[in-house]
């Protein structure tokens, strides 16, 4: 699969979550784990500039997942994760950093991402280069933040 890349493109190897989406299966399972370390650095960042970082990696995400689309000749490859890193970090806003809340976050992301109920699932199959690539994990990571918000405010 990785004669198709050039991780010595720079955009290319930020669309493929520094490598992480040339994994063999779950390509997307392993971006999403990439994030959890940007995600760690991230939260030691006060709330705006953890937004103001965040909005900057989903409007590049736009460009850089676009741009590798079109050099590989595949609107949407598996190996494009840049979504989910942006996605991952979109459903971990505002919560505190353990492990019981990364593992609830990975896990709720990826539940959307992977099931893609409405309107992840129309965005999806209407949308496509990088707008498309980006927006239905932007969407599955609103759709987690909102779920993992809801837990920290009924248990935590």
């Amino acid at each position: 699969m990785t004669e198709k890349f050039r991780l010595s493109d720079p955009v290319q190897f930020l669309a493929l979550g520094f490598g992480s989406g040339l994994a063999p299966k779950a390509p997307g399972t392993f971006g999403t784990l990439a994030a959890i370390p940007v995600f760690l650095l991230m939260a030691q960042l006060p709330v705006s500039q953890y937004m103001a970082v965040l909005s900057v990696m989903a409007l590049f995400g736009v460009h850089i997942c676009g741009y590798t689309a079109k050099a590989i000749g595949v609107d949407d490859h598996p190996a494009i994760v840049w979504d989910e890193i942006v996605g991952f970090l979109i459903t971990m806003i505002l919560v505190p950093v353990s492990v019981t809340t990364v593992v609830v976050g990975f896990l709720l992301f990826r539940f959307f991402d992977i099931v893609k109920p409405w309107p992840i699932s129309a965005v999806d199959k209407k949308l496509h280069s990088g707008l498309g690539i980006m927006l239905d994990d932007i969407i599955a990571g609103v759709m987690a933040f909102g779920v993992m918000q809801l837990i920290f405010v009924v248990s935590w």
